[in-house]
């Protein structure tokens, strides 16, 4: 899993208009899965599933 700033650089995530992040491969927003255990959140795409780690 990488984190939601690799994945910006890497062009697997853009912002929209509205800066909200989105799959470039699937162009669907993003949802945020938060665990109170783990630091920071995930990230993940509901179309093919794929997760990013945002810390901070």
């Amino acid at each position: 899993m990488e984190s939601v700033r690799k994945g910006l650089r890497a062009g697997d995530i853009e912002k929209d208009t509205y800066e909200r992040l989105v799959c470039a491969a699937c162009s669907e927003q993003l949802d945020t899965k938060s665990d109170p255990d783990e630091i920071g959140k995930v990230r993940r795409c509901p179309e093919c599933g794929t997760e990013w780690r945002q810390l901070g």
